[in-house]
């Protein structure tokens, strides 16, 4: 009959598996970035890929490239538009009034019938 313990044929305390157990690590590579604010990024890839131009930096959020003397710039962050904003983009200010009169027209008719 088998016991419902999750971490059975494991003792409490245990320590990691050995090198041995685990296997050979893969080989690796590691890429060093810089941000605008000089943060320095050190990031790991494995030897058969190759690695991103930019980097988000962890510190500041900055994108950081490979050059320490040219990193990256800042990138420019659009604004919150709301639906308003995406509306006006679409309509001048006289097709709204068209479409405002038009949907007052059909309101006063349900309301009249």
């Amino acid at each position: 009959m088998a016991s419902g313990s999750a971490i059975r044929g494991t003792r409490v305390g245990s320590g990691p598996m050995s090198l041995a157990e685990r296997g050979q690590p893969a080989p690796r590579h590691r890429v060093s970035y810089w941000c605008a604010n000089g943060h320095e990024t050190e990031a790991a890839f494995s030897a058969e890929v190759l690695e991103p131009d930019t980097w988000d930096c962890p510190r500041c959020g900055l994108p950081a490239g490979q050059d320490r003397e040219h990193p990256p710039d800042r990138q420019r962050t659009e604004p919150y538009k709301t639906h308003l904003a995406y509306v006006k983009e679409r309509r001048s200010d006289a097709e709204g009034e068209v479409i405002l009169a038009e949907a007052l027209a059909r309101l006063r008719q349900l309301r009249a019938g």
